[in-house]
């Protein structure tokens, strides 16, 4: 089951495509034009506006959907026949279009609200595999075992003694119900024990130094294809509604043919930050082909384990530091 935001975002930004002028009545007696919604998901939507749960975030939800079914680059004021909701679900195949809602099956639309996080995947599968082949697909691999195998099994060494509770010698010998017992042995937040802060800052310094040489070495002389696949411009255009802290987003996602005919880039870098988690920044600098000017395009990948200390391997989230509207290839919708 969808949590009750995402579900708030998705399906009320479908009902305000579908023309009704109030949330409320579209709760009500919701269109038949709204496919994939189960009774149940209704009645929840219903309950949380009538005790108004999140209503900021349902008016804004449906007033993107308004908006999309207005706009001249989207429906030009024609009702949708069909508008599907994706729902929970792992996407099948490759696709990289972050699709959240389907309209008229030609309309993909992805529907992001107060996130920077654009990508979500194994550490694997962006600094080896380069995001070729769909997003957040997962493996076994411990990335932090991967790159940095001895400074992950000197601070497991540490947390293991301290934790109370029967563990193997080996880090990769933890199975799946260890690693949860471990990660709740600690509250959130809480101080290593014994000589853990100095161990845990020598695992960030390799995992990020070892990570960023990967990924160059991944990418070499070919790096226009990174950007494009961080960013989620893919093959297919579509488009996101949302908000950011600025406010509405309401963009059409240009595809990398689109993409070539506007821009061209100039140089992609990724330098290890520091922090708290292994970090990578990265930055694309692009040049407008319509006047020259330069635009930078920045963020940084988190790599960090998935549920608390060594609780699951480690995921990689990239985050985006440049406004979503200032982004090269997002354009307003109009």
């Amino acid at each position: 089951m969808a949590d009750l935001k995402t579900a708030i975002t998705e399906i009320v930004t479908g009902l305000g495509m579908c023309g009704a002028d109030d949330v409320e009545p579209a709760l009500a007696a919701p269109p038949p034009a709204l496919r994939n919604v189960d009774d149940a998901t209704w009645q929840r939507l219903r309950d949380a506006w009538g005790n108004g749960v999140h209503r900021d975030l349902f008016v804004a939800s449906f007033m993107n959907g308004r908006a999309f079914l207005r706009a001249r680059d989207a429906l030009r004021g024609r009702p949708p026949l069909v508008v599907e909701w994706k729902g929970p679900h792992r996407s099948v195949g490759d696709e990289a279009v972050p699709a959240d809602l389907r309209v008229d099956h030609v309309y993909v639309v992805s529907c992001k609200y107060l996130s920077r996080i654009v990508v979500n995947a194994s550490p694997e599968h962006l600094f080896d595999r380069l995001l070729k082949g769909g997003h957040g697909q997962r493996t076994g691999t411990d990335w932090y075992e991967e790159v940095a195998p001895a400074e992950h099994a000197a601070l497991y060494a540490v947390v293991r003694d301290a934790a109370g509770i029967p563990l193997p010698d080996r880090v990769g010998d933890l199975t799946t119900g260890q690693r949860r017992d471990l990660g709740h042995s600690y509250e959130r937040g809480s101080p290593w024990p014994g000589d853990g802060d100095r161990l845990y800052a020598a695992l960030v310094e390799q995992v990020a130094e070892a990570s960023t040489h990967r990924w160059r070495a991944g990418i070499g002389a070919n790096r226009e294809a990174m950007p494009w696949r961080l960013l989620r411009i893919g093959s297919a255009p579509y488009f996101v509604l949302g908000a950011s802290a600025n406010g509405f987003m309401r963009l059409r996602i240009a595809t990398p043919w689109d993409w070539r005919q506007y821009f061209e880039l100039r140089k992609f870098s990724i330098e290890p930050r520091p922090g708290g988690q292994p970090m990578i920044a990265w930055e694309a600098i692009v040049r407008r082909r319509s006047d020259g000017a330069e635009m930078p395009v920045c963020g940084y990948v988190e790599i960090r384990w998935s549920h608390r200390r060594f609780g699951a391997p480690p995921e990689a989230k990239v985050h985006l530091e440049t406004p979503h509207t200032e982004v090269p290839g997002y354009f307003a919708l109009d």
